[in-house]
């Protein structure tokens, strides 16, 4: 005699399901706080202090260009990742890590805004890693 009771999904299959559309969301959005950097590199490039004595000697409209790019894949792979392939994963996994760098570089021109999507760009690495998705 078969149960009326038929559990889904397991709690651990259940757990790596959320971490990927965690991390699926954080992509659009880390896409999107991207694009606004972009957008406000280019509208007023005086918004971002000049470091002087800099090593990486980029301009803030190549940083414009750079950060509207990056919006761009982003935001892609974060809906790419909704899918739950392993090409996505890794494709997103890439670009969060490009994220990271990116803003590591961008640290002097915006030093509280480039930690907050480091932390973001690394939190969403570990919950694709989390979910499992390499592993199917």
């Amino acid at each position: 005699m078969t149960s009326i009771y038929e559990p889904s999904r397991t709690r651990a299959g259940s757990w790596a399901e959320a971490g990927l559309n965690f991390a699926a969301t954080m992509m659009i959005l880390l896409g999107m706080f991207q694009g606004l950097e972009g957008l406000t590199a280019l509208i007023d490039e005086n918004f971002y202090a000049g470091v002087p004595e800099y090593a990486y000697d980029i301009s803030v409209g190549a940083w414009a260009w750079i950060h509207l790019i990056m919006a761009l894949l982003l935001i892609i792979a974060g809906f790419a990742l909704f899918a739950g392939s392993r090409v996505a994963a890794g494709v997103a996994m890439a670009l969060a890590g490009l994220s990271a760098i990116a803003h590591f570089v961008f640290l002097p021109y915006y030093p509280v805004w480039s930690v907050v999507v480091i932390v973001l760009c690394v939190f969403s690495m570990w919950a694709i890693v989390r979910s499992g998705v390499f592993v199917r």
